[in-house]
């Protein structure tokens, strides 16, 4: 099996804010949450910095205190990441900044770290948008990479065991899976027991290695 089956669900959110410089902390820390949500934590940093400086685009171009919106979603597999403000004639403009240059850097930096970026002019408003690149097949997988795989293969095998006929191929939906790993965790400690094996230090070690990995 090359990829887990299991959808993460990535439902695009908005969030409305006044622009202000002590905002960003605060937006920041959102992205993050929403990013772990998603499964996709080792875009944070990228992400975060995304914010900051289409954020900081705003406080400088159009004013504090602008109504603002941040906008997430997935476009196919790329995580885009919007910043709507009321201002359509302040555009957003690539400068070749030097490195003596304390202002102009925001948009080359978001040119630096991301796939692409735009802005898109409406009657009333503007949006600026930029897309971080993932490691996703698909809007809907997972980025858990050879662990996640291997445990898909090991819950695949005993969904398949436990109900026979369910086509053990066939997708995973979100709660056959987590019955399915709980019955699977279970399991293995009765097996521990059995074996003269303390189920709940192996689990206070399990959770050692799944934190540290």
């Amino acid at each position: 099996m090359d990829e887990c089956q299991c959808e993460v669900s990535r439902k695009a959110w908005e969030l409305p804010f006044l622009a202000e410089a002590e905002e960003v902390a605060g937006l920041r820390r959102v992205m993050a949450l929403h990013l772990t949500l998603w499964g996709l934590s080792e875009l944070t940093d990228a992400a975060q910095l995304c914010v900051t400086e289409l954020v900081t685009n705003v406080l400088t171009h159009v004013g504090a205190g602008t109504p603002t919106t941040l906008t997430v979603s997935m476009a196919g597999t790329r995580l885009r990441i919007e910043v709507r403000d009321p201002d359509a004639r302040a555009l957003p403009t690539l400068l070749a900044a030097t490195d003596g240059d304390e202002s102009g850097r925001g948009m080359a930096i978001i040119e630096a770290i991301t796939d692409r970026w735009g802005v898109i002019l409406q009657a009333d408003s503007k949006v600026t948008w930029c897309e971080l690149p993932t490691n996703l097949t698909a809007s809907t997988g997972h980025t858990g990479g050879h662990r996640v795989t291997r445990a898909e293969t090991f819950l695949t095998l005993y969904r398949g065991d436990m109900h026979p006929a369910i086509d053990p191929a066939g997708p995973l939906g979100k709660a056959v899976a987590e019955e399915a790993a709980i019955g699977l965790i279970a399991d293995l400690l009765h097996w521990l027991r059995a074996h003269g094996c303390d189920p709940d230090e192996t689990l206070d070690r399990a959770q050692t290695h799944f934190e540290v990995n």
